[in-house]
């Protein structure tokens, strides 16, 4: 199943991978506790910092 959300807590919680994308195009993607918790990319980083 795949779910789109902005709710970070959520998808941490329920998610088996994440995949975080900017214009359509895939950032970034891995396990909840790698992508949210020390994310690669600027621009996953930036978008975290202004959600969480």
């Amino acid at each position: 199943m795949i779910v789109v959300t902005h709710e970070i807590g959520f998808a941490r919680e329920v998610a088996d991978n994440v995949v975080f994308m900017d214009a359509g195009v895939v950032v970034e993607q891995g396990p909840p506790s790698a992508v949210l918790d020390t994310p690669r990319h600027e621009r996953t980083r930036a978008f975290l910092s202004k959600v969480l």
